[in-house]
């Protein structure tokens, strides 16, 4: 029977291959936020936990430009095949070192620096292999199908890892999360894609300036990263550092925590279904507004509000943030050629996540000196700006669908069997 155009994407093989991979990665990712804020907060305080966040960060911004020339150079599918298995080994090193119950800070920090190094590279790539799997007509099937399969697994993952963490410690989480690794790495080995075809550049250093060039002439890319680089220091970090140790005081714990962040995925989920239907004009400017429903969880966070009341706003966040990412990634896809995308992704990435370190490791001494609830309404009103600037962009305001570009050449339906 032909695939409903819904799931047209599933019908080619090399998206199929792509696709179960990151099903499985995500699944074991939803493991993670839940599995390490309560290994850390075994071992130590909200600002370690923050220490860790900041290390894993770090390293993504420091390599993220390398991880994108790197994937518009090599097939990108062994750039995310060698991604994975660095990030399983670092994730299960992480639960061999809370399972002996001698873990020290510095030890979690350098796991996870190695993982955040893994994920400059998988973003970028990950980033510029879609739209070598599928016709451009389906890129934004495409893009769907895989956030909802992110978010559909982050729903039982978070779930279960509350539920888990609870019964028998963090390092099970962990070790779900570096099994995944593993498993994706299989699934996308087994991809057969075309050689790209490329011109040649004189220079590592030439082929990032050319990403720069493609990045800084459009005035809509470079005003949405810039406010996410501040948005996400603030909100990532405060709901990331301060929302584990709330729920473990005031919440009832990891239950609570996890419970939160599978209302989170289930919007993540809704707003991926809405995004199948919906395709407005202005399609940015509607994803830029709905960046603004980060605020409420913020808030219900500094009262605190109960659990039910703050899960009810992160469901309600993840709507809106996800309908943003959907026509974000479609809006690169169709408004960057092929063979910068991957550069032209890790300087989207560089400048969203340039301040996440700072935003991670700074959180707590701040809570600790001006208080809790104060810090969080700060962050809340961060977020509120950065929506305003967006929308006041003019470049944002005019920017509309692309027109239908010819097919991209499509994989082959033949390879290597799995």
């Amino acid at each position: 029977m032909r695939a409903p155009p819904a799931f047209a994407p599933l019908a080619e093989r090399e998206f199929r291959l792509l696709f179960l991979g990151r099903l499985v990665s995500f699944l074991g990712s939803a493991f993670a936020p839940v599995a390490i804020a309560f290994a850390v907060l075994r071992v130590g305080s909200a600002s370690d936990l923050g220490f860790v966040l900041a290390a894993s960060a770090l390293p993504t911004v420091l390599f993220v430009l390398v991880g994108g020339v790197v994937s518009d150079r090599m097939p990108r599918h062994f750039v995310l095949v060698a991604s994975n298995v660095v990030s399983g080994a670092a994730q299960g090193l992480f639960a061999i070192l809370i399972a002996t119950g001698h873990a020290q800070l510095w030890e979690l920090m350098a796991t996870q620096a190695v993982r955040g190094a893994a994920s400059a590279f998988f973003f970028p790539a990950s980033q510029g292999i879609v739209p070598e799997t599928v016709s451009h007509d389906l890129l934004q099937q495409a893009n769907v199908l895989l956030r909802l399969s992110r978010n559909a697994t982050a729903i039982l993952g978070a779930a279960a890892a509350g539920i888990v963490v609870a019964a028998v410690g963090p390092q099970w989480g962990l070790a779900v999360d570096a099994a995944s690794y593993i498993l994706a790495a299989v699934f996308l080995e087994g991809m057969r894609l075309p050689a790209r075809p490329r011109r040649e550049a004189p220079s590592f250093v030439r082929e990032l300036v050319e990403g720069w060039d493609e990045f800084r002439s459009r005035t809509w890319l470079w005003v949405v990263v810039v406010a996410f680089g501040v948005l996400n220091a603030a909100q990532v970090g405060a709901f990331n550092v301060l929302g584990p140790p709330i729920a473990k005081e005031r919440l009832g714990g990891a239950t609570a925590w996890g419970f939160i962040l599978a209302a989170l995925s289930a919007g993540l989920i809704l707003g991926g279904l809405l995004g199948l239907r919906l395709r407005p004009r202005k399609a940015l400017l509607v994803g830029c507004l709905c960046v603004a429903f980060q605020v409420p969880p913020l808030v219900l966070l500094a009262i605190p509000a109960p659990t039910a009341a703050i899960a009810g706003a992160a469901f309600l966040e993840g709507i809106g943030i996800e309908l943003f990412g959907i026509y974000w990634d479609t809006s690169l896809q169709q408004q960057v050629p092929g063979e910068a995308l991957s550069r032209v992704s890790s300087y989207d990435a560089l400048g969203s996540w340039v301040l996440l370190p700072l935003g991670f490791a700074i959180v707590g001494p701040i809570a600790s000196l001006v208080g809790t609830r104060e810090t969080l309404l700060g962050a809340a009103a961060v977020v509120a700006v950065a929506v305003v600037a967006m929308a006041a962009t003019r470049d944002i305001r005019r920017l509309t669908a692309a027109p239908q570009a010819p097919p991209a050449t499509p994989a082959p339906e033949t390879g290597a069997p799995l």
